[in-house]
């Protein structure tokens, strides 16, 4: 079965000129495109010819995959415009060998409609294309769509890409830092090593639960779990970091109550509770206005032009 080719679509608040000079200007285009380090217009000694670049994406430890291309716009109708681009990669280290697509600009009523469709021809035979359908395709779509939803922030709320950037890595570390927290306290101290990481003798020196003292460490470890586990599965929910904030600042008063001693030890409650209030709040303050690739249709919409 032929792999479809990348689609991504979104509506986007602004003039037609200044979405063209966001996207048309290497300087500027590389500033949004999570799929670009580098961006660089060759020289153009006849403007009847498509205008060649040359570009480059870093992939971590130094090294980076290069490549060219070239790019021609063009009218396209009333109100709209097209770019058209082939690419091509000699560079050994870069799974796709040569591809093509377009931009297309559409004039709506309240905005413009922003999308792109391309595709392309993988190298190293049969393992490429596996390793492109499972994993890298996805990935680039992904990277599309939210480099296009950080292009409408810029666009419509004057948002700098950087600060965009830096606002998802924050949320991010925030986000698994405390989901990671809360799956460790749920599992270790209370499932794994309940009988000597003192945690049956807190849960006794409550008072209320003789007899139970397992089951009912049982269910604040699966509810620890649970917490952790949403905050990863329900990634866009921003009043989660709020509902920690409060579960946290509950949990030191009850042990206060039960078992006052616990706040004098190392790394106690005090400290423990105190750091994870101040990721929480980190978090919800770095997800206003992320982008997101969800924000854009990833199919053609029926009978769109």
């Amino acid at each position: 079965m032929a792999t479809p080719p990348i689609y991504v679509e979104i509506r986007i608040h602004g003039g037609m000129d200044e979405l063209w000079r966001l996207t048309q200007t290497p300087d500027l285009h590389q500033r949004w495109d999570l799929r670009f380090t580098d961006i660089e217009y060759l020289p153009r000694p006849d403007l009847a010819q498509p205008q060649r670049f040359r570009y480059a994406t870093r992939i971590g430890f130094g090294a980076r995959v290069a490549g060219e291309g070239e790019s021609s716009g063009e009218s396209d109708g009333p109100g709209g415009r097209v770019s058209v681009l082939r690419f091509w990669s000699h560079d050994p280290k870069s799974l796709i060998a040569e591809g093509a697509g377009f931009w297309r600009y559409v004039t709506t009523g309240d905005g413009i409609r922003f999308l792109t469709r391309y595709d392309y021809r993988t190298r190293f035979g049969a393992l490429g294309a596996l390793a492109d359908r499972l994993a890298f395709r996805p990935l680039l779509g992904w990277a599309t769509a939210w480099s296009f939803d950080r292009l409408r922030l810029w666009i419509e709320r004057g948002i700098d890409p950087a600060v965009s950037l830096q606002r998802s890595i924050v949320h991010a570390i925030a986000r698994v830092t405390l989901a990671a927290i809360w799956i460790y306290q749920g599992v270790v101290p209370k499932l794994l090593f309940r009988a000597v990481s003192g945690e049956l003798d807190t849960v006794r020196g409550a008072g209320r639960f003789a007899g139970h003292e397992a089951t009912v460490l049982s269910i604040a470890a699966f509810g620890e779990i649970a917490v952790g586990l949403a905050m990863l599965v329900l990634w866009r929910v921003r009043w989660l970091f709020l509902a920690n904030v409060a579960a946290l600042v509950l949990l030191a008063i009850a042990a206060a109550a039960s078992a006052p001693r616990l706040f004098v030890e190392q790394f106690n409650p005090a400290t423990l509770n105190l750091a994870m209030i101040a990721l929480a709040l980190a978090g919800w303050i770095a997800q206003r206005d992320l982008p997101s690739a969800r924000r854009c249709l990833r199919r053609p919409p029926r009978g769109a032009p």
